[in-house]
C-alpha cells in the first residue's frame, strides 16, 4: 500500500467565512483563491495556501450539519486534518482492517472535486482525519 504523500489541507471551522478570509488575508498576507459551496456537507468553504499546504475555512450552511454541530459544541477552530493519499479505497479498507472506526465506508465527492473519506476521532487520538484523493492526477 502506498503511503500518504502530504498534508492536503487543514480544515478550520468558522462562524463567518468573510471575516475569517479577511483575517488570513490582512494579518497573514495569504490569498483566498477559491470559495465553494459543498451542499452534501452543508458547508461553504474558502481555500488559502501556505506554501504547498492549503487551509480550508468551513462555514456551516445548516446548524444541524457537521460543522454547525462542531461549532456549537467546541466553538471555532481546527476541525480536521486532511492527508493526500493514493488509492483511497485501499486506505479505507486497511484502516477498517486494523480497527479504525470509519465515518465514511466509501469515498464521496468533496470540495475541489476530490474523493474524500473521514476517519472517526475516537480511534485517531482525538483528531478528525480526512483522506483525500485527486483522481485527476
Amino acid at each position: 500500500m502506498e503511503k500518504t504523500s502530504h498534508i492536503e489541507h487543514i480544515g478550520i471551522a468558522v462562524r463567518n467565512l468573510e471575516n475569517a478570509i479577511s483575517f488570513y488575508e490582512k494579518v497573514l498576507g495569504l490569498k483566498c483563491y477559491k470559495i465553494e459551496n459543498v451542499p452534501d456537507q452543508k458547508v461553504r468553504t474558502a481555500f488559502l495556501k501556505v506554501g504547498e499546504t492549503k487551509l480550508e475555512l468551513l462555514e456551516s450552511t445548516d446548524p444541524e450539519g457537521p460543522v454547525g454541530k462542531f461549532i456549537e459544541k467546541k466553538g471555532e477552530g481546527i476541525h480536521h486534518i486532511a492527508f493526500a493519499v493514493k488509492s483511497i479505497e485501499e486506505q479505507l479498507a486497511h484502516a477498517a482492517k486494523i480497527g479504525v472506526q470509519l465515518i465514511d465506508n466509501h469515498p464521496r465527492k468533496g470540495a475541489e472535486d476530490l474523493e474524500i473519506a473521514f476517519l472517526h476521532p475516537k480511534t485517531t487520538a482525538g483528531v478528525l482525519i480526512e483522506l483525500c484523493e485527486d483522481k485527476h492526477i
